[in-house]
């Protein structure tokens, strides 16, 4: 009887253990937010995300893109493009809603879509995948959102005395014109023409008690964290055949 009451307690054990891991990640999360600009936020959870990572066994490589540190990220890039100002309210828009579709179609099961992969895998034996409303397709915006903050960012860390709306045009140029039909960019220029100067903008980015010189360095740092992060993304729309896809 002694043992069965202690094999009934384990499970439970095992339980709280996780639920107590998901509070302090949850704690240390609102705490990073408080201190932190932006930019710092998102070097820890990807700095995070990096750790945490499940190593590729090498018979059978593991792709994992885990889903709520993804959307936190894409959240971030939400935040500062709020600082950018009201030019960029198209493109937040577009990212909050793709967010909120993933955030929904993870909450219907937690445990099995906590990797985006799985649900794109999900939608693409259901032939869902390609339409408007599929979550892939979100996934897939809020990639190239991510690919234009990484190149805004590169931009203004190289070059800070180059022209906000220089920087922001070149980078639209490469991340998101290819894919955007001609009323998303005729929307985009119109934009260009209210940004604020990139001395404003890199100061509104500052946090508290912070340099120029750290702000720039922090750039680097998370785009540098971005990049391989990205490829590893990109190279799983391509085996899903979903990383041509335009809007129209």
């Amino acid at each position: 009887m002694v043992a069965s009451q202690i094999n009934l307690e384990e499970p439970r054990t095992e339980i709280a253990e996780e639920k107590d891991t998901k509070e302090v990640e949850m704690k240390r999360r609102r705490e990073i937010e408080k201190s932190s600009s932006e930019i710092r936020s998102a070097i820890e959870e990807l700095s995070m995300f990096i750790k945490l990572k499940p190593k590729d066994n090498l018979d059978a490589p593991r792709i994992h893109i885990p889903t709520k540190p993804f959307l936190h990220l894409c959240n971030l890039v939400l935040q500062v493009l709020d600082k950018i100002g009201p030019t960029m309210l198209v493109l937040r828009q577009d990212i909050h809603q793709n967010i909120q579709r993933l955030e929904k179609f993870c909450e219907s099961d937690p445990s099995k879509y906590a990797n985006v992969v799985e649900i794109l895998k999900k939608e693409a034996s259901e032939g869902n995948a390609r339409k408007k409303t599929s979550c892939s397709k979100a996934f897939l915006w809020l990639t190239r959102s991510l690919d234009f903050m990484v190149a805004l960012l590169q931009r203004l860390a190289k070059d800070p005395g180059q022209k906000m709306e220089q920087a922001v045009e070149e980078s639209y140029n490469i991340a998101l014109k290819p894919w955007h039909g001609w009323i998303s960019s005729a929307a985009f220029k119109v934009a260009l023409k209210l940004l604020p100067d990139s001395v404003t903008f890199m100061n509104i980015l500052m946090a508290k008690d912070e340099t120029y010189d750290n702000l720039k360095e922090e750039m680097q740092t998370l785009t540098s964290l971005l990049v391989p992060f990205l490829e590893e993304i990109h190279s799983i729309l391509r085996l899903q055949g979903l990383d041509m896809l335009k809007s129209k």
